[in-house]
């Protein structure tokens, strides 16, 4: 392994174990509060049990949040020096924000984890709302900071210079609201349904029924709003990057060759030798529709594009194709239970209907992680698209290979303990109810 792939795979592994504990980190505090706001409403002791219990895992996601994001944070300047000494005076800014978020976040979270009994009803129920509201914040300016390599802005660059910076128009650049918005509702979406699918298998081993019923009605409920509303996230994001990325849209859709009323493919398997797809279905110019509203537009194919260029095309499709076939699923599942909470209520409680949670806990973090493959893989050879190449960032330091190790052992060790953690929660759930 030489040192540059060492460097991707270190980069890559890193940020797919940290999305899932941002995202989790992100989404469970409000999944908090609506329990916490059924309490103090109700006052039934099912609902303080339940904001308890999910606080504790609040507290374990923003630690170990904490902890992966603080490496990814030393790795940009180990593993890419050459970006970092351009490209951190434009878009630092977000990353200095982001740190005030988590700042108030953490003072917000302690408050809340110590103020059981100590402070007021209303002012305790807003530290977790600040807590969920700071989290967000977070995720939204790390977006931003990655939507600014994916879209350069807030400079001009010139004869290898960057001059005339502008750091807030770097951090909202014109793919950071597409990016943020989609990334928002994709962590509602995953988290979701994958707490709520615990929490379904729970009621199915009848274990503290009641409990675990109402938190799968308030997980179930986010998770579908979410999926629901994930097409128009995505539809936003299609056109833009048609507009700007036309070389990842191409690798997205395997889109070979330059035409108007370009289809859309579902499936199928790249050839790129022979430049074609095969086994694939084809919507006839649902490709132009979706890049630009028009079903007769012209889609700029790869041929277009020179081969120095082109993302790798492969994985690049196969991510697209789970993450858009994951997320049609979820869509389904969410479309059946809003049917079932209108027409058919006495459904929620069956079998069947808590299985499909169950089988959808995983579906959220592996669409997730099959998006963000999108994203990155889909910007190669770019570490900051169209200026620098992601070969020339790479650090110079051999030995590479041996921190991609080490860094993977941490991180498949930390998963563990997180799992671990998670299990004797709720193994020994202790309950007032």
């Amino acid at each position: 392994m030489d040192d540059f792939l060492a460097a991707r795979l270190q980069m890559a592994f890193s940020l797919g174990f940290h999305i899932v504990f941002a995202c989790i980190g992100m989404v469970m505090p409000f999944f908090m509060s609506v329990a916490h706001f059924y309490w103090i409403k109700t006052g039934k002791p099912v609902y303080r049990d339940l904001t308890k219990a999910w606080s504790r895992g609040v507290a374990i996601f923003f630690a170990t949040g904490a902890v992966s994001g603080t490496v990814l944070s030393f790795e940009l300047g180990l593993l890419w020096p050459g970006f970092m000494e351009h490209a951190g005076p434009i878009f630092g800014m977000p990353f200095s924000l982001e740190g005030t978020a988590f700042f108030i976040e953490a003072i917000a979270l302690g408050f809340y984890l110590y103020g059981w009994d100590k402070l007021r009803p209303w002012f305790h129920w807003g530290t977790g709302v600040v807590v969920g509201i700071s989290g967000l914040l977070s995720g939204i300016l790390v977006v931003a900071a990655n939507s600014w390599m994916n879209s350069p802005s807030g400079f001009d660059f010139v004869d290898g210079k960057y001059l005339n910076i502008d750091p807030i128009a770097a951090m909202f650049n014109p793919a950071w609201f597409s990016q943020a918005l989609h990334m928002c509702l994709a962590a509602f979406v995953s988290t979701g349904f994958a707490v709520a699918g615990v929490h379904a298998l729970m009621i199915l081993r009848g274990s503290h029924i009641a409990f675990h019923s109402k938190a799968f009605r308030i997980a179930a409920i986010f998770a579908a709003v979410a999926a629901c509303l994930q097409p128009i996230s995505g539809d936003i994001s299609a056109k833009d990057v048609a507009k700007r990325q036309p070389a990842k849209l191409a690798a997205m859709e395997a889109h070979f060759h330059t035409q108007k009323r370009a289809p859309l493919i579902i499936g199928g398997i790249p050839d790129t030798a022979a430049r074609k797809v095969n086994y694939a279905i084809e919507l006839p110019g649902m490709l132009s529709f979706l890049a630009s509203g028009d079903m007769d537009a012209e889609v700029k194919g790869l041929d277009q594009i020179p081969r120095s260029e082109h993302p790798p095309v492969t994985v690049t499709h196969f991510a697209f194709q789970i993450m858009v076939g994951l997320g049609t699923l979820m869509i389904l599942i969410a479309v059946l239970y809003f049917l079932v909470l209108w027409k058919k209520k006495q459904w929620l409680d069956r079998r069947w209907m808590l299985w499909i949670f169950v089988y959808a806990t995983p579906l959220g973090f592996i669409a997730l992680e099959a998006g963000w493959t999108v994203t990155e893989v889909g910007r190669q050879p770019w570490i900051l698209y169209g200026i620098m190449r992601t070969a020339d960032a790479v650090t110079p330091m051999p030995g590479i290979a041996y921190s991609f190790y080490l860094f993977t052992a941490v991180y498949i060790s930390l998963s563990l303990i997180v799992t671990w953690l998670l299990y004797r929660q709720i193994k020994h759930l202790k309950l007032s109810s």
